[in-house]
């Protein structure tokens, strides 16, 4: 008797636990997604973004065999498995818009139709974007003088990474697809620490050496063969949503601009002319003109307790 007691003690303690959860669900609606419909998963999208990683560098990642011979059966079968998969996420996502209170009531038929042909234009744009992306490899093969080949750039930069993510990812945010763009630029900034919006507009040749802390706005226009540095931030002055709508809250980088480690860039009204070089941890809020050099005044430094050498 004891034990049955101390079972429906548990019982109860564990049913009231469950109220308090449900009444917390009624209370915090905003954080509960219970309208019956399949949200896509990170884990799904991360695979298809890995899938199409695979088809743009073909070899490179997987353990894939690949020649002549072979990579015509790899990319049929790749890009079936793509489109059938991309095609079911984009269609959930569609389903619950971001924002969209009640969901949309658009006919699943509808939904599907739209799904298909974003994800068969997104396969359709892989050579394109596979152009970019050359010039993104080949950027980092001559602004880095540690970079041995193009195998070791693709394979182990991770501004080679979140850059490949975010073409995919920009491809799609451009056509209005919601949440899986976002969360392909967000699984690859977990992996590398660079956090690009898939909003963004970058042009060819464009560089992140080391990376790790580069953070680029969702309204930031970075032109031609443009090149940073680890810890850069392309941010916005005001964070207030009201501020959004086609505002452009983020600045603009103009061609062939080098913008070193640290440094902070802010400001939907700033641009960084044609030819700078913004020199580590400089904060800019206001426009610099072509090719300016903006540095730091050498900061003093003290010792104390010991002796410099």
């Amino acid at each position: 008797m004891p034990y049955l007691s101390a079972v429906n003690d548990h019982e109860r303690r564990l049913a009231r636990v469950v109220e308090e959860i449900l009444e917390s669900y009624r209370e915090f609606g905003n954080i509960n997604h219970l309208d019956g419909s399949n949200l896509p998963t990170r884990a799904e999208v991360a695979d298809l973004a890995d899938d199409l990683v695979s088809i743009i560098f073909p070899g490179y990642f997987r353990g894939d065999l690949l020649d002549e011979l072979t990579s015509r059966y790899f990319v049929g079968e790749r890009c079936a498995r793509i489109l059938r998969n991309l095609e079911n996420v984009i269609a959930r996502a569609l389903a619950v818009e971001c924002g969209e209170r009640p969901p949309t009531s658009r006919p699943r038929a509808v939904l599907e139709q739209q799904a298909h042909e974003q994800a068969f234009q997104l396969l359709q744009a892989v050579p394109e974007i596979r152009e970019v992306i050359h010039t993104d490899v080949q950027a980092a093969l001559t602004g880095d003088p540690a970079a041995c080949s193009s195998a070791e750039i693709i394979m182990s930069y991770p501004g080679v990474s979140a850059i490949t993510f975010y073409r995919i990812a920009h491809h799609l945010h451009v056509r209005k697809v919601p949440l899986v763009p976002r969360l392909m630029t967000e699984i690859v900034h977990s992996r590398t620490g660079i956090d690009i919006h898939p909003g963004a507009t970058i042009g060819h040749s464009f560089f992140i050496d080391h990376g790790t802390g580069v953070v680029i706005g969702e309204t930031s226009r970075i032109g031609d063969r443009v090149k940073l540095y680890q810890g850069v931030t392309l941010g916005a002055l005001s964070v207030d949503r009201r501020a959004r709508g086609g505002c452009q809250r983020h600045p603009t980088i103009e061609d062939d601009v080098t913008v070193y480690a640290g440094a902070t860039i802010l400001g939907g009204d700033t641009v960084i002319g044609q030819g700078s070089t913004i020199g580590g941890n400089v904060w800019l809020t206001h426009s610099v003109p072509p090719n300016t050099t903006v540095i730091l005044e050498a900061p003093s430094q003290r010792y104390v307790g010991g002796r410099a050498e």
